[in-house]
């Protein structure tokens, strides 16, 4: 049988979908998510590629999953009351779902960003561009609903998700936050393989 990371883009996109759906929490947000139609939203992080890492190594779909990121851009408002009206708005719409559902705007990550790690980031210019910044490659993948259509966002392509390979992206995020994440995530799923920090930038 092919591996999956093998198979032509169309039909990885296809087989991720398949392997997503198995997470019916993650369906759940993504359904409730398309309706609160907040801009440039995309359901991104952990409970995405960490979904397929499960079902890939036979676990639970849910496994292991803290909490799913619910990213949207807007730029017009960059207060922390506009944000947290959608945040509210979530609370809302997201209740009864059994898991934490964590909305954020990314164009106010540049205005807490330094203090929580330690290095400065310049603001975004959209969702895509925050999820360009994830410590490491295999993270850069989010999805979102369309018109009930399925749209996948993975700069790095999928291959490294399915064939639980680590890449770190130094692009933003520190080493330490690298390494903390990939050390959380070594001992949940020991099946990884993750390739060290590079000693230069890129």
């Amino acid at each position: 049988m092919t591996p999956i990371s093998r198979l032509p883009l169309d039909e990885q996109i296809e087989a991720l979908r398949d392997i997503l759906s198995r997470n019916t929490v993650l369906t759940d947000v993504l359904a409730r998510a398309a309706e609160l139609d907040l801009p440039g939203w995309c359901l991104t992080a952990g409970c995405v590629f960490q979904t397929v890492w499960n079902v890939v190594t036979g676990r639970p779909a849910t496994e292991g999953i803290r909490d799913y990121d619910l990213f949207y851009f807007d730029g017009s408002d960059l207060s922390w009351e506009a944000e947290d009206v959608a945040i509210r708005a979530g609370g809302t719409a997201f209740a009864g779902i059994p898991a934490e559902v964590e909305i954020r705007n990314e164009a106010r990550v540049h205005l807490w960003y330094e203090e929580k790690f330690g290095v400065p980031c310049q603001p975004y210019t959209s969702t895509e561009a925050a999820i360009d910044s994830f410590a490491a490659t295999t993270c850069c993948l989010g999805i979102r609903l369309e018109s009930g259509k399925w749209r996948v966002y993975a700069p790095h392509g999928l291959a490294d998700v399915f064939n639980l390979v680590v890449r770190p992206n130094p692009v933003l995020a520190p080493r330490h936050v690298y390494e903390t994440k990939t050390e959380r995530w070594r001992k949940q799923w020991p099946e990884l393989t993750v390739l060290p920090w590079p000693d230069q930038p890129a």
